[in-house]
């Protein structure tokens, strides 16, 4: 019998709540985020709107982004998927409602491309898989 392990990638908002927040999650996400046999990705936008809130005075950091962001996907196993042109193209041509944030459609078109389920808390993004267009895992 052959089992099918789901694959997550985590929203900028997680990365923060983990990592610089200390934030708690909820308790289906924390059982998906203890499991040993998780397989877990950070897209690279995600670096980027980190070093955007940085640059923008929203968000202040203990050392400087990329340092930050690196650190945090080596302490918690996370895979960096690079945002390929073939990813930014579906992003331009999801299914209609979803609000225009660039990121958020970058990283939603990057879990559809790699049959991902994007762990979140971001509302538009958890009413986007509700929907059925892109698999969710609130936290």
């Amino acid at each position: 019998m052959t089992t099918m392990t789901t694959r997550y990638i985590f929203d900028t908002c997680l990365l923060l709540f983990l990592g610089e927040f200390g934030a708690e999650v909820s308790p289906g996400a924390r059982q998906v985020l203890d499991a040993p046999d998780g397989l877990f990705h950070v897209s690279a936008i995600s670096a980027w709107e980190i070093g955007l809130l940085v640059a923008k005075g929203r968000l202040r950091l203990t050392r400087p982004p990329l340092d930050w962001f690196r650190d945090f996907c080596n302490e918690q196993d996370l895979a960096v998927l690079e945002t390929t042109p073939a990813i930014l193209v579906a992003a331009s041509f999801l299914p209609e409602p979803l609000h225009g944030d660039p990121a958020d459609r970058i990283l939603i078109a990057t879990a559809r491309e790699l049959d991902l389920t994007i762990i979140t808390r971001d509302r538009a993004v958890l009413a986007y898989g509700a929907a059925g267009h892109v698999k969710t895992l609130a936290c």
